[in-house]
Parts: C-alpha cells; structure tokens; sequence
C-alpha cells in the first residue's frame, strides 16, 4: 500500500506566494499534475484564492519533496481566444509523449465539464490545443504513448445526476483521438462498484507501462455512509495492447483518508491521487519492477501530499 511521506502535507496554502491581482492569502493547494523535466520534479499545482477561483501555478524541487513554488501563474497561450467563457479550468494531469508534454485538465463551462489539453516543451511557454465539447466529462488522462498513429486517453462521463450536486459517473471508458480534440470513445473499462470502497469511480494518475500490463491508480468514492462521500485511491493493471481489457483489479484500496489533514478541509474525507512519478525504466520503456515510484495527490482539497510505493507492490495491490 502507498505509504505517506514524513514531510506530508508537502505543500499548503502558506507555500503560495502573492501572485496579484488574482492570489492574495490563497484559500487552497491541491490536486497537482507531476511529471519528471530535465532531472526536476514538475507540480503544476491546482491553486484557489478566496473568490473561489482557480488558477494553475509550477513548483519544482531537486527532491520530489521540498518544492519552490513559482511566483507567477500558468498562461495557456490561445485559450482565451478560443474559449472566452470558461468558469474553471482544474484538476491537471501531465503526460510526455514522445517529445512533448501534454496537460490534460477539467474546464467547467455553462453547459458542463470538459475535457482541455494543452502542450509544452520547456514548462515556461504552454499552448492551448483545445477542448473537446463531445459530452459533459472529466477526469481524463492521456496514455503516453500513441496506439496506431492515435493518442488514447481515459476518461469518466458524468452521467450521473443528484438534485443540487455537480454531475458524476461510475464508469470510465477508453477513447481515440488523432489530434486530441476530437475523441472517439472506445468503450467502457471499469465500473464502480455499488456498497464498497468504489461506488463512484474517475482515473487519477497517468497508466504507467510495465511489463505485465498498463498500471493505472484510480480514485473511488463510497457513498453509502449517510454523513459524507469518503475518495480513495485503487490501482488496476490494463492490458498492454488493449487497454480496453482489464487484467486485475485490486480488491482494497491502496489509500484512505486517515490523518488529520485528509480528513478535515474544504471537503473531509478526501484523498485524490492525480500526479505520478516513476523513478526508473527500462531502455525499451517499461517501469522497472523495483522502482520507487511517487503519487501526488490532493488532501480535503486543500493541501498537497505525497505517498511513496514501488512498481512491484501497486502490481501486488492490483492482484490482492
């Protein structure tokens, strides 16, 4: 199971320095993409100041611990030309694929949420490619390699619908997209599953490739307690040429909240798994087993922390 860094949370909201106008004496930190640049470790870090707006802003760190938040937040050249109505842009997930870093990230608009992407070489300029306006969905993240030419992502519909909550979904799907804009669903992968850990299912961090399949980390929420939702994080092994199938799935979870800072926030309750870090690989590409391996991951959406593992053990929790 992951196991929590001593230094945890990692990030809280003193970390955020004043980047005005838009952040002064910020509500939250949470909820970062990661990913590994030039022998530093990249957080794009989802910030909310006390309008309840939010905002993308870099920390980088020698370590993957201690981080040095920028002091400017993250412009995506070409997004307000393209989308002058957008509410929220949240929740980023990075992926390099061949040469290119992508960010894959949640946009809610008046008609719902979609799915953005935009793209960097350096993590100083980003270009916005665009956003899919399909359906109403999120949690998306990208594969970081391309299958037939086409990129492929998952993602999780929100299909479902409480008076007065924002829409949600229990299953996520597999889609195609040669340009990343317009996506072609495949076909649904994985279900939550009703009276347990995971009711309510949405992926969390990039899949990571192994030798005995993709190893992806998803979050699960148990509804059934009449007080709160409580969000978990899981792990499942997708197959290495189809990833619509499914090899394992572990029965646990592999992190629940438990200490102070994950369960009380902005929202109690709440470990959200959405940045990945493999140390090690293979010349061919695939994750060593040994690997150490560390998961980003937002608490009570309102601080960052950290929970380290090896390849080998999430391979072990996909077949307990």
């Amino acid at each position: 199971m992951l196991v929590r860094n001593a230094n945890n949370p990692i990030l809280t909201r003193s970390d955020i320095p004043d980047i005005l106008p838009h952040l002064h004496d910020v509500t939250s930190v949470f909820n970062p993409g990661a990913i590994k640049y030039k022998d530093k470790y990249m957080l794009m870090l989802r910030v909310q100041n006390r309008a309840r707006e939010t905002y993308f802003v870099m920390a980088e760190s020698d370590d993957g611990v201690k981080f040095e938040v920028r002091n400017e937040i993250v412009r995506f050249e070409g997004l307000k030309t393209k989308n002058p109505i957008v509410y929220h842009c949240y929740d980023p997930r990075i992926t390099k694929v061949e040469d290119v870093y992508y960010i894959m990230f949640a946009m809610d608009f008046e008609q719902g949420c979609k799915l953005g992407v935009a793209q960097t070489t350096d993590f100083r300029e980003f270009h916005f490619i665009g956003v899919a306006p399909r359906i109403d969905t999120r949690n998306g993240v990208l594969f970081p390699e391309k299958f037939n030419g086409k990129f492929l992502r998952l993602e999780r519909p929100n299909t479902l619908v409480k008076p007065g909550e924002p829409a949600t979904g229990a299953r996520i799907w597999v889609s195609e997209s040669p340009q990343l804009t317009n996506w072609k669903m495949l076909g649904p992968i994985l279900m939550g599953n009703s009276h347990y850990w995971d009711e309510l299912i949405g992926s969390g961090t990039p899949p990571v490739k192994t030798r005995e399949g993709w190893l992806h980390i998803y979050h699960g929420v148990a509804t059934h307690f009449g007080s709160t939702n409580i969000y978990q994080a899981g792990v499942v092994l997708l197959d290495l040429k189809q990833p619509q199938k499914v090899l394992a799935r572990g029965k646990y979870n592999i992190l629940e909240p438990r200490e102070l800072y994950e369960l009380t926030g902005q929202v109690p309750n709440v470990v959200f798994p959405s940045g990945i870090i493999v140390e090690d690989y293979d010349a061919e590409g695939f994750s060593l087993p040994d690997s150490e391996v560390k998961v980003y991951y937002g608490a009570a959406d309102t601080c960052v922390c950290l929970a380290e593992t090896t390849i080998q053990d999430l391979l072990n929790d996909c077949k307990a």
